[in-house]
């Protein structure tokens, strides 16, 4: 038996925790990063709205956001996460920097998930007289499913590296456990644990995923 010179129950609270951010925060991003990329490939000059006032903006965030770091990017934006939450640490506080950090980047690989899908079925839609929202849901959405499930997976395994990195600012989870109890203590046996847990949620996600998106597209 492994001593890890911490209570068992830390470090299941600690998982529990890191399910949380990465739960919620993924959610949220998700859905923000879809309006996103759906608006990305709508506006954009091979587009059915082409707009590029509106593509250049949301494009540009996107690139500048995609481009900090995500342990500078959680220090810069501490004073909104001050003002949604009211406070600047613990979980629920790390949810904000989550959320800004991976919606733009979900949003970039939803992007490329649409772009994939051939032309002439949004073509074929239009002849056909299908409405934008039309489109977007039944021809759009259903033919990216497959991209869009591993987009969602590689966002996820992202996900849980950035809250890893929450730990640094007290946001709780397996990387605050890891970070406290086991780096500044030298506890190595507590961070071999903290590792492969990581990695068992890595595994899981990925299979998952893969299974789903060989589901979604030999259905």
């Amino acid at each position: 038996m492994i001593d890890l010179g911490v209570p068992p129950q830390l470090l299941l609270v600690a998982a529990e925790q890191t399910v949380y951010m990465v739960a919620v925060s993924l959610l949220i991003g998700s859905v923000l990063g879809l309006v996103m990329a759906i608006t990305l490939v709508l506006t954009n000059k091979d587009g059915i709205l082409p707009n590029r006032l509106v593509f250049v903006s949301l494009n540009s965030v996107v690139n500048i956001i995609r481009s900090i770091p995500f342990i500078i990017l959680m220090v810069f934006i501490m004073p909104l996460t001050k003002a949604l939450i009211g406070t600047r640490i613990g979980t629920t506080a790390a949810l904000v920097p989550l959320v800004v950090f991976i919606a733009p980047y979900l949003a970039r690989l939803f992007e490329n998930s649409f772009l994939e899908v051939d032309r002439g079925i949004i073509e074929a839609a239009q002849a056909m007289g299908a409405s934008y929202v039309q489109i977007i849901w039944h021809f759009l959405l259903p033919e990216a499913k497959g991209s869009l499930i591993l987009s969602v997976t590689i966002g996820t395994i992202g996900l849980i590296g950035a809250t890893a990195m929450a730990g640094a600012v007290g946001g709780g989870g397996v990387g605050d456990l890891a970070l406290t109890y086991g780096y500044e203590r030298m506890n190595f046996p507590l961070m071999f644990v903290t590792v492969v847990v990581l990695i068992i949620f890595v595994q899981l996600i990925q299979s998952l995923g893969n299974y789903l998106a060989f589901r979604s597209r030999n259905h």
